[in-house]
C-alpha cells in the first residue's frame, strides 16, 4: 500500500533546479533511505515532504489518507535544540501538539500515548531528566520518542546519526530498525551513512541532482552506483 508517491518531480531553491526527473514510491512498511553527496538535493526533498515546500514541476502524492501532520519528523540537531531547557518527558510530550488541535492542555490521552512511548523505548527512568543533561545517543532516542507521538504510519529523519559516537549510532540503527520491523512503522532516513543505511535500509534513493538509483538495497549493491559507493561491500 502506497503512502508517498513522487510523479517527475522538479524540485527548486532559490529559482534554480535541484533536484529534476524525481519518480519513486514509498509503501507502507518499507525502510526508504535517501543518500546522496552535500547539494544533491536531499534537504530540499525532506521539505517537500513535509509540505513546507512545493515542487516547479511534477506533483508528490500523500496516499492512503496520509497527512502531512501524520509524518514523525527528527530533523537535523542545532545547538539550541540540544541547549533546549526541558525534562525529557516534556520533550516527549510535545509530539502530541499536532493532535492536540486547538486545546491549550495536553489530554489525558496525550499523556498516557507520551508514557507509552517512553516505556517502548526504555525512557521511562529518564522521564524527569534535563534533555540539556543526556548524552547525544540518548537524546536522539527521546527525539525519536516525540516523532512517534506525531504518528503511528510514517518516521522521516534528517541525519539521525550526525555527531554520535560508533556505539550510540549502533544502537540507533537497531532501534529505528526494531521500529520498522516490529511495529510496521514505515521509514524513510536521510544519511551520509551508505554502509549503516545498506545493513537496514530494504530501498536505496541516490541523489545527485536528479535519481540516480531507486529500488531495493539489495539491487543497488549489484549496481554500479552501488559498488562504487559502498566500496564492494557485500552486506
Amino acid at each position: 500500500m502506497a503512502l508517498i508517491s513522487c510523479e517527475n518531480v522538479t524540485l527548486s531553491y532559490d529559482g534554480k533546479p535541484v533536484l529534476a526527473d524525481l519518480n519513486f514510491t514509498v509503501n507502507s512498511g518499507d525502510y526508504l533511505c535517501v543518500v546522496g553527496e552535500n547539494g544533491s538535493g536531499k534537504s530540499t526533498l525532506v521539505k517537500s515532504l513535509l509540505g513546507l515546500h512545493k515542487p516547479t514541476q511534477g506533483c508528490i502524492h500523500m496516499e492512503s489518507g496520509l497527512l502531512h501532520t501524520e509524518i514523525g519528523y527528527l530533523p537535523q540537531q542545532s545547538q539550541i535544540q540540544r541547549d533546549f531547557p526541558a525534562s525529557v518527558y516534556e520533550v516527549v510530550l510535545s509530539g502530541c501538539l499536532n493532535r492536540s488541535q486547538k486545546r491549550i492542555f495536553f489530554s489525558p490521552e496525550a499523556k498516557a500515548e507520551a508514557w507509552d512511548v517512553m516505556k517502548r523505548l526504555s525512557l521511562d527512568g529518564i522521564a524527569k531528566k534535563s534533555y540539556q543533561e543526556l548524552s547525544g545517543g540518548q537524546r536522539q532516542r527521546v527525539l525519536i520518542a516525540r516523532a512517534l507521538c506525531a504518528t503511528h504510519k510514517l518516521l522521516l529523519l534528517d541525519e539521525p546519526t550526525t555527531g554520535l559516537d560508533p556505539m550510540a549510532t549502533k544502537d540507533l540503527y537497531k532501534l529505528i530498525y526494531t521500529l520498522n520491523q516490529q511495529e510496521g512503522i514505515t521509514i524513510i532516513m536521510v544519511s551520509h551513512d551508505i554502509l549503516g543505511a545498506l545493513g537496514y535500509a530494504s530501498h536505496i534513493l541516490h541523489l545527485g541532482g536528479r535519481p540516480l538509483f531507486f529500488g531495493t538495497s539489495k539491487d543497488y549493491l549489484l549496481s554500479d552506483l552501488g559498488k562504487s559507493f559502498s566500496g564492494g561491500a557485500g552486506l
